[in-house]
């Protein structure tokens, strides 16, 4: 049987929170694999350039755009489809997380810290499939990745609204992975554990990394690079009948059933 490649050089891919960490080491590997990138990013301008001049081969662009502004979201997806010449795949990995004590929280505290988490971790990944689904329904279908967190299995009890965030993306991957796929559009996730990216390397540094390396049975944390190819394999064409997945990253710190 003859497999299809990792060649994506036909192909065009828009990864939001590209400028840094699992973002910007699943857009060096998708460029190394010939495909066009559009390197999203909010506020961080010098890191997505950086992103930017490490991508290999040609044809990619950088685009700034506010996911909580849904005109903003509609606008970055036209923007990305214009700029690369089309959009066959989506890699829905911006998003923040936040600690909040649910015992100490003022009712305020608490209600923003739902909106702002909920808004961009979830609305946010939700209007960019929207429409990027859009366009691949008229342009022979399309694969699309959401980066969950193994926090929506453990739970997350220092981050209650991030936890409920990534498994409101869990359930929105299988939902539309049902629905496009007699569009051929390829629907899943992967939910990495801990990750040592430039935002955890001074835990890692600190008292607290042993424990974090502790978790898993491997005494470390996982590469963004190894994120990455996971990914990689999710939109190469080898994997589509996996719609609906969502792939466990975490070293075998958490097993779920």
């Amino acid at each position: 049987m003859n497999l299809p490649s990792f060649d994506l050089s036909d192909k065009a891919a828009l990864v939001t929170g590209a400028s840094r960490g699992i973002g910007r080491a699943i857009a060096q590997a998708l460029a190394t694999h010939g495909a066009r990138i559009g390197v999203h990013y909010l506020r961080h301008t010098a890191a997505a350039h950086q992103t930017l001049a490490s991508l290999a081969g040609e044809g990619h662009v950088s685009l700034p755009a506010d996911l909580t502004d849904p005109k903003a979201t509609d606008e970055l997806v036209r923007t990305a489809i214009t700029e690369l010449g089309g959009l066959d795949i989506l890699i829905n990995n911006a998003g923040i997380y936040e600690q909040l004590n649910v015992i100490k929280a003022t009712p305020d505290q608490w209600h923003e810290h739902w909106e702002r988490t909920l808004t961009i971790n979830l609305l946010g990944p939700a209007q960019v499939t929207f429409a990027a689904a859009q366009h691949m329904i008229q342009h022979d279908g399309g694969h699309i990745v959401n980066i969950s967190s193994r926090g929506a299995f453990r739970g997350e009890p220092s981050a209650v609204a991030y936890g409920a965030s990534k498994a409101g993306l869990n359930a929105m991957t299988q939902s539309l992975a049902q629905a496009l796929a007699p569009h051929d559009i390829f629907v899943s996730a992967v939910a990495p554990g801990f990750v040592e990216t430039d935002m955890t390397v001074e835990l890692l540094k600190g008292p607290a990394g042993e424990a974090v390396r502790r978790q898993s049975p491997l005494n470390r944390v996982a590469l963004p690079e190894e994120v990455a190819q996971v990914v990689l394999f999710l939109v190469c064409g080898r994997a589509d009948y996996m719609t609906g997945t969502i792939v466990d990253i975490n070293g075998a710190s958490y097993l779920r059933s």
